[in-house]
């Protein structure tokens, strides 16, 4: 027969007090964000935020991104474990819009400094047919079916001179949330803003003269792009990455190749690429990706967002017959 042996009072105290030792060391260094090593902890939502993160706040911060790479950042859903770190975090930074279960989160946590990204820059509306919106869409809601700012278009990292608005911003934020290393923040946003800039002016001389200005891709992502540029984005299947089109919407793109001369249809590397292929095939168009740049994987054309964002130029020079 089994007996269990009582543990004496002064062990089991023990213990308990090893506990809290352990859950107070923890709080001590979650309730002022920091890590261990004294680096300021910034949750990012998903990778172009996490980019910024990294890039601004160089080695005064240890970055840890929800969203980890070659998950749709707009199917997340957070574990516990995740929603712990938010509380933990010296920093969030996201972009509202995107995540729903994220902004519901990122509301909800003890975390002292948390900055939008959204309010940084100003977002707009994109129709899911072209780059341009169209009157008479139902405002307050997006196709995600979450509500954004009246259904504006979140994706405002694909514009390089958006994101570099962006990006100012966040320097700024940082430096108030952490002062000690505010100059250092300074320069590396600068030099950010400078590699951002360099990007714009490649892609503005390089989309300048070609055949035709119409792209097709599943995924309405590019409408900042496209507006910026001057070219129209056809979407097969709006701001949502997973949602089906209807027949009539096929026809109407089949009938847009045609008349605008358009060779390619993109797709992207985190959504199924079903639609555009048949698509595709239908119409005796090409296909090729073009990286709506939300995570970064092995898949990816790049390391790095301005990796991935030249290789997506390349990708639209040749779809759209650069002179």
């Amino acid at each position: 027969m089994n007996v269990r042996r009582p543990i004496p009072a002064t062990a089991a105290a023990g213990a308990v007090a090893l506990g809290l030792m352990a859950v107070s060391a923890c709080s001590g260094s979650a309730a002022d964000g920091r890590s261990s090593d004294g680096k300021l902890k910034v949750v990012a939502s998903f990778y172009p935020m996490q980019y910024l993160a990294e890039q601004i706040g160089g080695e005064h911060v240890s970055v840890s991104a929800l969203t980890p790479p070659g998950i749709e950042p707009h199917d997340l859903e957070l574990k516990p474990r995740q929603t712990a770190e938010l509380n933990e975090a010296g920093y969030i930074l996201y972009l509202k819009g995107i995540q729903p279960a994220v902004d519901k989160a990122i509301a909800q946590s003890e975390a002292k400094n948390k900055l939008d990204a959204a309010t940084l820059t100003k977002l707009e509306h994109h129709g899911t047919e072209g780059g341009h919106s169209h009157e008479g869409e139902e405002a307050g809601h997006d196709e995600h079916g979450h509500e954004g700012e009246a259904g504006a278009d979140p994706h405002i990292w694909l514009d390089p001179v958006k994101y570099a608005e962006v990006a100012k911003g966040v320097g700024t934020s940082l430096e108030k949330a952490d002062p000690d290393h505010a100059t250092d923040y300074k320069k590396n946003t600068d030099a950010l803003v400078t590699k951002l800039n360099g990007l714009h002016t490649e892609y503005r001389s390089g989309l300048k003269n070609t055949a035709t200005k119409t792209f097709i891709t599943t995924h309405s992502a590019f409408g900042y792009l496209a507006e910026r540029y001057g070219l129209d984005q056809e979407g097969i299947a709006g701001l949502d990455p997973e949602s089906e089109p209807s027949p009539a919407r096929i026809k109407e793109l089949q009938a847009v190749a045609v008349k605008d001369k358009v060779s390619t249809v993109f797709f992207e590397t985190l959504a199924s690429d079903k639609t555009a292929k048949t698509l595709a095939e239908d119409a005796g168009l090409k296909t090729d990706v073009l990286d709506p740049l939300e995570g970064i994987t092995d898949k990816s054309k790049g390391r790095d967002y301005i990796e991935v964002m030249e290789s997506n130029l390349a990708a639209l020079q040749k779809a759209l017959g650069a002179k």
